[in-house]
């Protein structure tokens, strides 16, 4: 299934072992546990969430680790570090009994919890390297939204008008689809191509490497779209733009996630969508600037794009390369020193290094004792997507969110808010101060996920957004029935603005955050590649037919199909999407072994009464049933002391 974590079979025996002992009283006294996989697969499918040091006798965890440091070749001073490490790791709830542990490590343990936003500079310049990235995407999205109001007529493809007054006439309808054509085109070229040499790339030039390389296309491709003569210029020249945006849609939350500590991944991972979201109130601002300069606005609308590509072209190789991305490639001592500039404290680079180490061991014994077969071939790794069962959950629940992404509609805003406005009854300009609106709410509204991700969780927001969208883009396109022009505007500009305000803390970040963190290691880099190309694909059927449906069905029309979607988006996350946070990337094997259809009668068996009785019989006190055990949750006091 993956690549060898390991290469030497005495160290998967070492951690095989692990696994297969419980207390039989306390302190080292010790009695063998069942070992086959067949009933610690069952375990998983109670949602056993298993730490594979839990219940190890200390002097053979003390061993493993000192045979670890030298199998990797990690320099000898580092021992103490880990040794002290996988003795927190292997009871983080009770490492205030940790004897070995000076107090100021310990300090540096609580403040995970109690100023869990304190990281070292080098994490956080990661993230807004990464933000910068992200702000192209909104950038490049913006542009061609401005754009559309002007670029048509001028490359001789109008959509109305010029060809005549009939929106339906041949030759409109012709104009229409490639108008759609020509804004699709990034979403098609993520979809066909480069979603998935994302993953090649990844391989061999890391998640730096891969980012730089779409830096230089998303710098490059806006000056040839300013400077299109043709509408098949253009479109061959945002193909390029494509390539840059796949890349970094695959790899960008990817490289968040694995630099991100657990307790705040989730808020780290999300800069994705707030500035995107960012991104696309600058695309408006440069919109604005540039709307009426003449029949060459359009061309500075698509050029301005290039501007913030500029310091990621720049800034990119002063990151520290994933240190998950080392380990998988067997390069332990860069590992090690990622992890030492992404940590505040050595103790915890230990910590993190040789339990990630530990659960890809224990992951890997398990796949080769279940007897899949370890290749680690794109085409392989593809297949496994819908195979393996614990992958194939993760690819359904992260094809989920991405689909709902494009389901709730939001797109249609994102690329044709210009248009959607104008037709509404103002003018050109209007409309690019209507957009500037929806740009600001959506940025302004991001910002409650990045608090809210790790406590209320990733599930949670979808739940409570998805209803609100529904409600709010059908009474948008209702108020296009509006007889009084003045009327109308506001209220349809009025509710697209609460329909941004719910999406953005909510769809808007969750699914590339989420799609970046479900995949095991092994699968990651094909299962970002799967989960972007299915969320461009269809992002990209909704590029190239709004032009159409708007001609066809009108506003009203358009809004309530996509209004119904969101209902339908809302039964399918309650179904297929199990919670993420506050759990280790390796930690997440334990959620994706339980069965859909035994999670499924739990949300609907469970779940479902619960909320009911919560909500209607105001029974407050009452607890939901758990449905997963995570063996990190309580602390055995006492376990490691001395």
């Amino acid at each position: 299934m993956a690549e060898k974590i390991v290469s030497n079979e005495q160290a998967v025996l070492s951690h095989s072992e692990a696994p297969n002992k419980i207390e039989n009283g306390s302190g080292d006294n010790f009695a063998p546990q069942k070992t086959d996989v067949g009933t610690q697969l069952a375990e998983a499918y109670e949602g056993e969430i298993r730490n594979p040091l839990k219940g190890m006798p200390r002097q053979q965890l003390l061993e493993d680790v000192a045979r670890f440091r030298a199998e990797k070749g990690l320099p000898e001073d580092i021992l103490p570090y880990l040794e002290r490490g996988a003795l927190v790791a292997q009871n983080p709830a009770g490492f205030e009994h940790v004897a070995e542990l000076e107090e100021s490590e310990k300090q540096a343990i609580r403040d995970e919890v109690l100023h869990r936003w304190r990281h070292p500079w080098a994490l956080y310049y990661t993230i807004v390297l990464n933000s910068i990235a992200a702000a192209i995407q909104g950038w490049d999205q913006t542009a061609s939204n401005g754009a559309n109001l002007s670029f048509p007529d001028a490359l001789g493809i109008p959509t109305s008008g010029a060809c005549g007054p009939d929106p339906n006439a041949g030759l409109c309808a012709k104009n229409s689809w490639i108008v759609g054509f020509v804004n699709a085109m990034p979403g098609i070229t993520i979809t066909v191509f480069a979603g998935w040499v994302s993953d090649p790339l990844n391989h061999y030039l890391g998640r730096r490497g891969t980012i730089w390389l779409a830096a230089i296309f998303s710098l490059l491709a806006p000056f040839g779209m300013a400077l299109s003569q043709t509408w098949g210029q253009l479109a061959a020249c945002r193909m390029l733009l494509g390539i840059g945006m796949g890349l970094k849609e695959v790899t960008v939350p990817v490289f968040s996630a694995e630099n991100s500590p657990t307790n705040i991944r989730g808020g780290l991972v999300m800069s994705w969508q707030v500035w995107t979201a960012f991104g696309i109130f600058l695309g408006t601002c440069a919109n604005l600037a540039v709307g009426e300069v003449g029949t060459i606005g359009w061309r500075l609308q698509f050029g301005s794009a290039f501007i913030p590509a500029v310091p990621l072209v720049l800034g990119t190789w002063f990151c520290p390369e994933s240190p998950r991305w080392y380990i998988k490639k067997g390069r332990y001592v860069n590992a090690w020193n990622s992890l030492v500039r992404l940590r505040n404290t050595k103790l915890q680079a230990a910590r993190d290094l040789y339990y990630i180490h530990a659960l890809l061991v224990d992951e890997e014994r398990l796949i080769q004792e279940a007897g899949l077969k370890v290749n680690s071939s794109m085409f392989t790794r593809f297949i496994e997507l819908f195979t393996i069962p614990r992958v194939r959950r993760a690819t359904w629940a992260s094809g989920v969110v991405m689909i709902a992404q494009q389901m709730c509609g939001i797109n249609i805003i994102s690329y044709y808010s210009s248009t959607i406005f104008e037709q509404s009854g103002v003018s050109a300009h209007t409309a690019l101060w209507a957009s500037f609106g929806f740009g600001a709410i959506n940025f302004v509204f991001a910002w409650p996920a990045v608090f809210t991700m790790d406590t209320w969780g990733r599930r949670a927001l979808l739940l409570f957004t998805f209803p609100n969208m529904f409600w709010s883009l059908l009474t948008a396109g209702l108020c296009y029935l509006i007889s009084n022009e003045h009327a109308r505007i506001a209220a349809v500009a009025t509710f697209v603005y609460i329909f941004a305000a719910f999406y953005s803390p909510g769809e808007g970040p969750v699914p590339f955050m989420y799609s970046a963190e479900v995949f095991p290691l092994s699968h990651r880099e094909i299962g970002m590649s799967w989960a972007v190309a299915t969320n461009n694909f269809w992002g990209s059927i909704l590029s190239l037919t709004l032009p159409r449906l708007l001609a066809v069905f009108k506003p009203v029309g358009v809004f309530g199909f996509y209004a119904g979607l969101n209902l339908v988006a809302l039964l399918m996350i309650f179904v297929a999407v199990p919670e993420t946070k506050q759990k280790s990337l390796e930690e997440l094997d334990g959620v994706f072994s339980v069965p859909y259809r035994k999670y499924a009668r739990y949300q609907f068996g469970t779940v479902l009464p619960w909320w009911f009785r919560r909500t209607f019989l105001r029974k407050r006190g009452e607890v939901c049933p758990e449905l997963y055990h995570n063996d990190n949750d309580a602390s055995d006091v006492g376990e490691n002391s001395a």
